[in-house]
């Protein structure tokens, strides 16, 4: 297609009527080029028609180039003298992000930024009222969607009915969503239905997007998931980026429609980078799961994740401080708390409390360096939260006091938020039980401590069981009972927890008030010493040597307490000093 002049051209060009004429003629035959030249003789000679030709050349881009600033002015100037088309088309460029820089030069210099909806609205009133049914559609869109100053529901259903009327699938879908949002009855559901309805039957993507909706949800309609699959396929295919999300995770989970795992992940992929942060955010989750017996790739979950918290997707943004703060994949991910910490940041500034949490609890670990991660208020957040009732913010806000997280260490503010916010949460019953134990913030008192400590027990808190049951074998606070505390040691054995496995491997060597029974003891020192409990691998290799409840086994008591001396026991070494060598051995 060219766009240099012909003879017959030159010669219209002569002419602006001419020069019109055949531009017209040449728009017609898709000879854009040569048409947008002669659009431009005629605009600057001050036809109308020529202006707001020339204005849409600049809005659509037919030559090649598109230029918002240069399609306002030329569409302003026609829309001035009166020309409906023009005033639609620049209503809806004005809506879509374009203004005046300053005021009264509305078609001076253009720049993407705040649309200004007033100045939208008025050009798009104008072409509305004079019957344009694409200017109606607008104008019962700004007036549903738009700010508080300019929103009026029942002017944007007269204004979408007036276009649904004209055969516009705007004004469908418009008015089609607005009474569902009133529907109160069966049959106002229903009607609200049928006009999302014409709109995807006119093949309008966000119709089918919508219609998509209704038979996933089941609204006035019984729930179908094949035609709700079906018609956000269509929407997909036409660029709606929530079709695509939609018709995507459909696809992957085989929801309505065959499953296709690469199909499905295609379509998320096309979402996620079309904006949709909940699509990026699936993707990051598939990853960091793993599938189809494939391992989890943390590194391309990283990405995805990345992808969804910069679109502002605040759980995406804490599972990627997740990945950072564990070094997830074996190196795919190193770990890194300051980087952690940027994005607990970021997603407990968008209110994320669980973030907020995260990130309070990794300052708290002094983990991140003061010259990567600026300090932040996570103190005020919770200090808020707490002021209103919320426990888990008094929670947090009284671990920011017991450890100095962002304001000065406060004992006894600390002891009063955990005592608040022990009735629902059992991490403060434990500290506000320790804090009874050890005399912080509060006249110390075994007594109290024990209940207190019991009440998070019963709920299997690990660290409360270990508590309590030291409270016990001490007998502080109430009568000594080492039966008591290796049932508690035994509750937080079952849990991983290896100083319990070490105590139960105390108790039961002999000495305490539990019946002795060595061969439990044995086995609790090893299962402590396989975790790497320094003085269990002592106590495993003293074993060993003695053969006490097993045949001595130099060699393998040798093993242990080599481990335990290279964790600064003492003993150990001394133990190992009268093992024979370790070839005297052998032979």
């Amino acid at each position: 297609m060219s766009s240099k002049l012909s003879i017959a051209d030159r010669l219209a060009a002569r002419s602006p009527a001419k020069a019109l004429a055949r531009a017209q003629e040449l728009k017609a035959q898709e000879e854009y080029g040569r048409a947008f030249k002669l659009f431009a003789v005629a605009a600057e000679a001050g036809l109308v028609e020529a202006e707001r030709e020339l204005g849409l050349f600049y809005l659509q881009g037919e030559t090649g180039f598109r230029s918002a600033a240069d399609a306002a002015r030329w569409l302003g100037r026609a829309a001035e003298k009166g020309d409906v088309r023009a005033q639609s088309a620049l209503g809806g460029l004005i809506a879509s992000g374009f203004q005046a820089e300053t005021p009264g030069d509305l078609f001076g210099e253009i720049r993407a930024a705040n649309a200004d909806l007033d100045t939208a609205l008025k050009w798009t009133l104008r072409a509305a009222e004079a019957g344009d049914a694409d200017a109606q559609a607008l104008a019962g869109f700004l007036y549903a969607t738009g700010p508080k100053t300019i929103q009026d529901i029942e002017k944007a259903k007269h204004w979408y009915r007036l276009a649904a009327a004209a055969g516009k699938p705007q004004g469908h879908l418009g008015l089609g969503t607005l009474l569902l949002l009133e529907a109160t009855t069966d049959e106002l559901t229903f009607a609200a239905v049928d006009q999302i309805r014409a709109a995807a039957e006119a093949d309008l993507g966000t119709g089918h997007y919508y219609l998509g909706l209704i038979y996933e949800r089941a609204i006035g309609v019984y729930a179908d998931p094949a035609r709700a699959a079906e018609h956000y396929g269509k929407a997909a295919e036409k660029g709606v980026r929530g079709a695509q999300f939609r018709y995507g995770l459909m696809l992957y989970q085989g929801a309505g429609v065959e499953r296709n795992i690469v199909e499905g992940e295609t379509w998320l992929r096309r979402a996620a980078l079309a904006g949709e942060a909940e699509a990026a955010a699936c993707v990051g989750q598939i990853y960091a799961r793993g599938a189809d017996g494939l391992p989890p790739n943390y590194a391309e979950a990283a990405l995805w994740f990345r992808v969804a918290a910069e679109f502002g997707h605040a759980p995406s943004a804490r599972a990627l401080g997740v990945l950072y703060l564990t070094g997830a994949g074996s190196g795919a991910i190193p770990r890194d708390p300051d980087e952690a910490a940027k994005w607990f940041k970021f997603a407990a500034e968008k209110g994320d409390a669980t973030a907020r949490a995260d990130l309070a609890t990794l300052l708290v670990s002094r983990q991140t360096n003061p010259r990567f991660t600026e300090p932040v208020p996570v103190h005020e957040w919770f200090e808020a939260a707490a002021e209103s009732g919320d426990a888990i913010g008094a929670y947090n806000y009284a671990v920011c006091l017991a450890e100095g997280v962002g304001i000065p260490r406060d004992d006894a503010r600390a002891a009063y938020w955990f005592k608040r916010a022990s009735t629902h949460v059992v991490n403060a019953q434990y500290r506000y039980g320790r804090l009874l134990a050890e005399g912080r913030g509060v006249a110390q008192d075994f007594a109290e401590a024990r209940l207190w400590l019991q009440q998070a027990a019963d709920k299997n808190l690990p660290e409360a069981l270990l508590d309590l049951a030291a409270l016990h074998m001490q007998g502080l606070g109430g009568p000594k009972d080492d039966a008591a505390a290796a049932a508690l040691f035994e509750r937080a054995a079952a849990q991983g927890y290896v100083e319990a496995m070490f105590a139960l491997g105390a108790l039961y060597g002999g000495g305490h008030g539990v019946e002795s029974d060595r061969a439990r003891s044995l086995a609790w020192y090893r299962e402590a010493a396989a975790r790497n409990h320094p003085r269990a691998a002592l106590m495993l290799g003293k074993y060993l040597c003695a053969g006490i409840a097993t045949p001595p086994d130099p060699e393998e008591a040798r093993k242990w307490l080599s481990l335990a001396a290279k964790a600064g026991v003492e003993e150990a070494g001394a133990v190992l000093a009268t093992l024979p060598p370790a070839s005297a051995a052998a032979e």
